[in-house]
């Protein structure tokens, strides 16, 4: 098995699959349940399913399609989006969910974070931090509920996420999302140096070599993508693809004693 994993992040919204571009702009790319069942074939490490929707209506989960997910995956699945409260958190997990996570709430609810893991145990609690440079340059967690960038700095918020309970964070830039042109390496080292729980890079993988590169020179201890599983060739072509264990083992290092 990898030590490395690579999971695929698929985006729900209106109850169908989308994939956008520094997080506007969606287009549909196809039914989740086909998706899941393609995955299934493929034997992904896990997967990861954003509903973009439910926090900005103001609305929980979905928990009828995540059942229906869930009844098809043959892998470790979290889900994120309008969770917010410990029921929330103990459904989404009664569904056979491995893990839950936590986006926007925690800019406004901070404790939400700590409510969840003591509903579930830190090891079921994911925080996403979403990432943006501002008009200075300067790296920040960014709101997309209001569309803007916070003051907090990505490192200092993914300590506070941690000291509040939760067991991973991932790194989400903005800047970076649907681009293919690689992972915001930066980003990722600031919070794999503040953190000791498992770093998941998230956002702009467009190659292969960009998994090594955003482990190797930003600390990240798994990998996440988007279009990289969903969109193929120069025209972006809707076909859903997954590395072979062997391609991954090579990128890696790994499986020759590396």
């Amino acid at each position: 098995m990898l030590r490395i994993r690579v999971i695929p992040c698929l985006l729900l919204h209106n109850g169908g699959l989308v994939k956008t571009v520094r997080f506007r702009r969606p287009t549909y790319v196809g039914d989740p349940i086909n998706a899941i069942k393609i995955f299934n074939d493929k034997e992904v490490d896990e997967l990861a399913l954003i509903d973009i929707d439910a926090s900005r209506q103001g609305r929980g989960p979905d928990f009828a399609l995540l059942e229906r997910v869930n009844k098809e995956a043959f892998m470790p699945l979290a889900c994120g989006g309008g969770i917010r409260t410990p029921d929330h958190v103990r459904r989404v997990l009664g569904l056979g969910y491995e893990k839950v996570i936590l986006d926007s709430v925690v800019l406004g609810e901070p404790g939400s974070v700590e409510a969840a893991s003591a509903a579930c145990g830190s090891q079921s609690v994911v925080v996403c931090i979403d990432t943006k440079r501002d008009l200075f340059g300067r790296l920040r967690v960014y709101d997309h509920l209001r569309r803007r960038c916070t003051r907090l700095g990505p490192g200092e918020y993914a300590r506070l996420a941690q000291a509040r309970g939760a067991g991973e964070v991932i790194v989400y830039s903005v800047d970076s999302e649907g681009t293919f042109q690689g992972y915001d390496v930066k980003a990722v080292r600031e919070v794999s140096d503040a953190v000791t729980v498992p770093v998941v890079a998230l956002g702009g993988a467009g190659k292969l070599q960009d998994f090594a590169d955003v482990v190797r020179d930003g600390g990240a201890t798994a990998v996440a993508a988007g279009s990289f599983f969903v969109f193929h060739g120069p025209h972006r072509a809707v076909l859903i693809t997954y590395p072979e264990r062997q391609e991954l083992e090579r990128v890696f290092g790994e499986g020759r004693g590396e």
